[in-house]
């Protein structure tokens, strides 16, 4: 029998400011730790601040799909309709079900775009960290800073 070793993140914590909901965040993937992988999905780094998340959704309509941002939370939520069925179903392979996904989201990323095509759900994320929130040089003592003087090869005598 295999027991789940936790990692304690206690000494992190004591040394670290602000971090507390990544800390909490992985301390959550180990008790909450699902084994129902549908709908199937995949993340996609398209560029520096760029991501996609494409969920497989066959069978369901736009309107049967809810899309929900929040602050460093993405919900894709996917209510089926029952259909009527024209004839007796003999198998029905094709799952039926609900379903709920969410995406922890890093700070300042936003959804741009959400498309549905040949069964395929596409959510482009964009991550847009705002001038403030930019590094910045701090002048130390509030001295201004020096403009480097290129030397233009003029041998001035004094």
């Amino acid at each position: 029998m295999c027991e789940m070793s936790r990692l304690d993140f206690t000494p992190y914590r004591r040394t670290t400011v602000g971090f507390d909901r990544l800390f909490d965040l992985l301390e959550g993937q180990g008790r909450g730790n699902s084994t129902d992988n549908y709908p199937p999905f995949n993340i996609e780094r398209c560029g520096e601040d760029e991501f996609r998340i494409t969920i497989a959704v066959a069978g369901f309509r736009a309107g049967d799909l809810d899309i929900t941002a929040q602050q460093n939370l993405l919900v894709v939520q996917g209510k089926k309709r029952p259909d009527v069925a024209q004839g007796e179903m003999l198998h029905l392979g094709i799952a039926n079900r609900g379903f709920e996904r969410r995406f922890e989201l890093a700070d300042f990323v936003r959804v741009e775009n959400a498309d549905l095509a040949d069964g395929l759900l596409t959510i482009d994320l964009v991550r847009e960290v705002p001038e403030a929130m930019k590094p910045k040089k701090i002048i130390v003592g509030g001295q201004p800073t020096l403009e480097v003087v290129k030397d233009s090869g003029d041998a001035d005598a004094a």
